[in-house]
């Protein structure tokens, strides 16, 4: 998760707002759904707060600029997929292949992390200011970490290489559906897929 503090920007009056204990979090979620249901361009700040149930000056306060509630709401959504540099170094280098590819397959698989990422991913494909957030998050939180786990020469290169192919099959499989790859077997997909992310990232 990256460090940064929500920025705050004077605080708004306690008579425009229903703050309480678990506002940021309310906020959270309702720009969740909010960036899921209308992407990032037709996604505003005062329709944010008014599914929260807050002035957007609370918005403001806790998040700042429209931007930065994006980026908030995708370092939650994409906090499970952030995990995989734990994951990949649990083994030897000569599985890491596997392991990557099984744990990202694994984020992508599950319902409950797929429908949200699904959204960040078309909100990055679309819009600019996203996709900046969106490789923020990922250069800094996953494929640095990963390329300093395999080491060795231009690892920062075959780390995004090995994601690239990841996120290729990902997009073919769960956005656009292509079959016979959208109904594979998961399993079927990691014993092909994980040798080619295995060699992006050992050579092996």
């Amino acid at each position: 998760m990256t460090d940064t503090a929500p920025r705050r920007r004077g605080r708004p009056s306690r008579t425009q707002t229903a703050e309480g204990p678990d506002t940021r979090e309310r906020i959270l979620r309702a720009a969740r759904e909010e960036f899921s249901e209308r992407g990032y361009e037709k996604a505003s700040v005062r329709g944010i707060a008014k599914a929260a149930g807050v002035d957007s000056a609370l918005v403001h306060h806790y998040f700042g600029t429209k931007e930065q509630v994006f980026e908030a709401a995708v370092e939650v959504v994409f906090a499970p997929a952030l995990k995989a540099p734990e994951a990949i170094t649990e083994g030897p280098l000569e599985g890491v292949g596997e392991r990557f590819t099984r744990f990202l397959f694994g984020v992508w698989e599950n319902p409950a992390t797929r429908t949200p990422l699904l959204a960040v991913v078309r909100s990055a494909m679309n819009n600019e200011a996203a996709a900046a957030v969106f490789r923020r998050l990922i250069t800094g939180q996953l494929l640095r970490r990963v390329a300093g786990h395999v080491g060795g020469p231009e690892a920062e290169l075959r780390a995004e290489l090995a994601a690239a192919q990841l996120v290729g099959v990902a997009m073919m499989r769960y956005v656009i559906k292509l079959e016979p790859l959208a109904s594979a077997d998961v399993e079927q997909i990691i014993a092909r897929v994980a040798p080619v992310v295995q060699r992006h990232l050992t050579g092996e």
